[in-house]
């Protein structure tokens, strides 16, 4: 059980659909985040395996996973009935395997907007906080918060990992949502970058450099969620 190499794991949705996974788990890890990939690109994406190896290398396990269109090759998302389904057995599948662990979920843009609808429309087991790796907020050119409206269900901590370019949440209507949601939402804003999280070379930092920043803010999200709590 105890390795950093990916192992794949099988995970039961409902009666007909099973999806597929890969956990990573170090030595002496002290929390598991459990993440879902972005709308068009599955679990082996390079951004979610580069993620999934600066997670292990601070001692957070973390359980990758397919929606089931992204099984099937397909293009088109899943309903988003079929996709909470999938976010909560992931979820119950973590929890399975790694009893003793803390718990946190979210996921890469789409993976993340269905893991806080899932936990929005009822509590996932055992889950200590939500992570957002660029919250979808509304489509390129038309901002709004309407895509948001049901984090004000989400009665967990929320962290928000975003750029200052993001066509898909521009800062002026992420803020004052993040603020309208209280303490419960912490925004960490990362500047130069995209949804994809690319930076240009005129920002001073390369997109390697980019994500260890956001995963030591992930971390140290984690670390502070486990010490309250412990």
């Amino acid at each position: 059980m105890f390795s950093s190499d990916a192992r794949p794991i099988n995970i039961p949705v409902n009666d007909a659909v099973r999806v597929s996974g890969l956990l990573q788990m170090p030595s002496r890890a002290r929390a598991c985040c459990v993440l879902a990939h972005g709308a068009g690109a599955g679990m082996t994406h390079p951004f979610m395996a580069a993620v999934a190896a600066e997670l292990v290398q601070r001692d957070i396990a973390i359980l990758r996973y397919q929606f089931p269109y992204m099984e099937r090759r397909g293009r088109r998302p899943d309903p988003s009935a079929l996709a909470h389904a999938t976010v909560r057995a992931a979820v119950t599948e973590a929890s399975r395997l790694l009893p003793t662990l803390p718990l946190f979920a979210g996921g890469k843009s789409f993976g993340g907007r269905m893991t806080s609808q899932a936990q929005a429309g009822a509590p996932l087991p055992g889950i200590r906080g939500l992570a957002f790796l660029g919250f979808p907020l509304h489509p390129a050119g038309r901002p709004s918060q309407e895509r948001g409206k049901h984090l004000f269900d989400v009665r967990l901590p929320m962290l928000f990992l975003q750029g200052t370019r993001d066509a898909l949440a521009e800062p002026q209507q992420l803020v004052p949502l993040c603020q309208a949601l209280g303490a419960r939402a912490t925004l960490k804003l990362f500047e130069n970058a995209d949804h994809s999280f690319h930076v240009s070379a005129r920002s001073g930092r390369n997109d390697a450099q980019l994500r260890g920043e956001m995963m030591d803010a992930l971390a140290e999200w984690i670390e502070a969620l486990t010490a309250c709590s412990s």
